[in-house]
């Protein structure tokens, strides 16, 4: 039996979180003092107000930092350095507005209710899309096995890849290309799906006296939840589009502007940065013995029309 040293996964880049934390926090004190003085005028109507639910909808583009990737199962115990993926937004086309295809592009869905003035609660669904590219190189350390694998299509192209890159089936550092009909092809494409439950405070930075109705608001937030991915993986040959399957759990903080348009809608635009942890993606159609373990760090903008009641 081999072993392999557990995968020292890469040093994510923390930096912009906390420069996103900091910003969050110095804006909501400063604000909160401008908002919060008796002296200002007073204005009847509230753009949030305690009881008050709300429903959002919107679309989203995605970055995602460099992520180590560990693969595992019958013959095979190998990591992935380095990875890079994309998001695969759709064209803009009437898929975004059909009932039958609203679903297919990266979409946002959140529900929330007002617990007091300036706090609400929600649940909500982001619809990202992963997508690793094919043909890139990257560093490869561990091992390959083609004696204990069964699947007949699976083994040869291991071996194959042995002969290529490393006869002893040993890989230590070694540079592989991520070819997808006899290696890997990996993507969340149906998608990279974050169910979280969230924590937000508004902030209104002006309120037209003339029309109280409208008036601009920012929103700042945090979250954590499940990520149920939809994985489109082949490994040497063997995979298939997945079902859905809870993968791990993720966090996240967000910050956001709020253009209220009348007492009931509104459009919001946000900047959403988060941190995802699966320890359970499916790679071939053997689910129950081949798995992969990912982290990704991913920076998101959406835009949304939203309905306030």
């Amino acid at each position: 039996m081999r072993f392999i040293t557990p995968p020292k996964f890469s040093k994510f880049k923390y930096f912009p979180c906390l420069i996103f934390i900091l910003l969050c926090s110095l804006s909501t004190g400063i604000l909160a003092q401008q908002t919060d003085n008796p002296s200002e005028k007073r204005i009847d109507f509230r753009l949030h107000e305690k009881g008050k639910v709300y429903i959002n909808w919107g679309y989203n583009i995605s970055w995602y930092n460099d992520s180590d990737i560990h693969f595992s199962g019958q013959g095979h115990d190998f990591v992935l350095y380095n990875v890079v993926a994309h998001d695969r937004p759709s064209k803009l086309s009437l898929d975004y507005i059909k009932p039958t295809t609203w679903s297919i592009p990266q979409f946002n869905f959140r529900f929330g209710y007002f617990v007091s003035d300036k706090y609400s609660i929600s649940i909500g669904w982001d619809h990202m899309k992963y997508v690793a590219d094919d043909y890139q190189t990257v560093k490869m350390y561990g091992y390959l096995d083609p004696s204990l694998v069964s699947d007949t299509l699976m083994q040869t192209n291991m071996g194959k890849l042995n002969a290529k890159y490393s006869s002893s089936g040993l890989y230590n550092q070694v540079d592989v290309e991520m070819t997808p009909d006899d290696f890997i092809h990996y993507e969340h494409t149906d998608g990279l799906n974050y169910a979280s439950i969230d924590i937000e405070r508004y902030i209104e930075l002006w309120q037209c006296s003339k029309y109280d109705r409208f008036g601009i608001t920012l929103v700042t937030g945090a979250g954590a939840g499940l990520i149920i991915p939809r994985t489109d993986a082949h490994l040497f040959g063997s995979g298939e589009n997945h079902f859905w399957n809870v993968a791990g759990w993720g966090s996240s903080l967000k910050i956001g502007l709020q253009i209220n348009l009348t007492k009931l809608i509104y459009l919001q635009s946000d900047f959403k940065y988060g941190y995802l942890q699966m320890s359970n993606v499916h790679t071939s159609t053997h689910k129950d013995i081949d798995k992969a373990t990912q982290h990704i760090v991913f920076y998101e903008n959406y835009w949304l029309i939203g309905f306030r009641f």
